[in-house]
């Protein structure tokens, strides 16, 4: 088996597994259907392709939280277009500042696919909802003689520069991790986020089973360069017609 992970950091992400109606909730960390609804989209299947969609679904997954980041809730009004009627008043809640190192495990040609897809995907990515765009590239890394466990712990630490400095002197940080595993795994605890079906008509999911733990990564110090963007030139008044005489 071969792993491949992701980095998917930005300034905000929403990962809902029992979110319904007027309530979006979010998990902690990214879930399965999230983060295979990425990959599909990368590689531009679309919702109701049920048939490639099932090898992307059979993939072992895996999360470690490298940054969690802080809850927010946010409250949403829509007017219906058509009827101008108001709906009900939604919440939506959001992870701030969060970072997370994922990993699917699986055939190495198929993930070399979607490793590919993931430096030009059919379709823009997004971090659980289409109104959160990552911050950074996706692919980490293609693991071709890794386990997922030995991925997750293999990976360094992807955390911000400043949440990386509250750590400063430690040789070691203590990350929690997620991961798939046999249904009677001691420990285990399950989750509906198995995709079966991203149609919108009768879109479906299946239990799975999951288990937590920490890992140890060196902390390794960093001192990223702070780069002052060069902002050219722009004025709006170039974009109008010069007046004749």
């Amino acid at each position: 088996m071969s792993v491949l992970t992701l980095r998917l950091a930005g300034p905000l992400q929403s990962w809902g597994a029992t979110a319904r109606f007027t309530r979006r909730t979010t998990e902690s960390a990214p879930t399965k259907s999230g983060v295979i609804g990425l990959l599909a989209s990368a590689q531009g299947i679309q919702r109701g392709d049920d048939e490639r969609l099932r090898p992307l679904a059979a993939l072992r997954f895996g999360v470690r939280i490298d940054q969690p980041g802080t809850r927010l809730r946010d409250f949403q009004k829509a007017i219906d277009w058509e009827t101008g009627k108001t709906m009900p008043l939604s919440e939506r809640f959001y992870l701030a500042d969060a970072v997370f190192v994922a990993a699917v495990e699986g055939d190495l040609g198929l993930l070399t696919d979607l490793h590919a897809a993931l430096r030009t995907p059919a379709y823009p990515p997004f971090l659980g909802r289409r109104s959160c765009p990552p911050a950074q590239p996706l692919e980490l890394g293609l693991h071709p003689e890794l386990n997922l466990l030995q991925a997750l712990e293999h990976e360094p630490w992807q955390a911000s520069s400043w949440h990386a400095g509250r750590h400063t002197g430690k040789p070691v940080v203590r990350l929690p991790v997620l991961y798939e595993t046999p249904e009677n795994a001691m420990a285990a605890d399950t989750v509906r986020d198995q995709p079966i079906s991203f149609a919108a008509e009768h879109r479906r999911h299946a239990l799975r089973t999951i288990t937590r733990r920490e890992v140890e990564i060196p902390v390794v110090p960093r001192h990223d360069p702070v780069e002052i963007p060069v902002v050219p030139r722009h004025d709006p008044f170039d974009a109008l017609p010069e007046e004749s005489d």
